[in-house]
């Protein structure tokens, strides 16, 4: 039997107040990578085993550096989002923050080491 009241029980478990702005926020971007996903699958699928020339040549243009740029960029923040989801449900105490941090420095990280490659050969 417990002595505990029914708010000290729903304390620490009860609405953060951000559950809807996360639900729309991870389904703009998964909206966002399915409409990106066959343009990257076509802008991309043909360079696969070509010569780096060719490739270089290829993404210097506009379309599909920029392509192949949103593709990164979101498909990292939408990877942030769900790993963070991910371990929020299942990493307790401290190595829940520093799980988060670290995963989270690894997406901006990735994106950005992506997005400097496809701007490097664009440009």
């Amino acid at each position: 039997m417990s002595y505990m009241t029914d708010l000290k029980r729903a304390t620490g478990h009860g609405s953060a107040r951000e559950g809807t702005r996360r639900h729309w926020g991870m389904t703009k971007s998964s909206v966002a990578l399915l409409i990106l996903l066959p343009f990257f699958v076509f802008t991309f699928g043909p360079m696969l085993g070509q010569p780096h020339a060719e490739v270089i040549a290829y993404f210097a243009r506009p379309f599909p550096a920029i392509v192949a740029a949103l593709m990164i960029v979101v498909g990292f923040m939408h990877f942030k989002n769900g790993i963070q989801m991910v371990i929020e449900d299942y990493v307790h105490g401290t190595a829940r923050e520093y799980t988060i941090i670290i995963t989270t420095c690894l997406s901006y990280g990735a994106a950005a080491v992506g997005v400097f490659a496809i701007a490097k050969i664009a440009l």
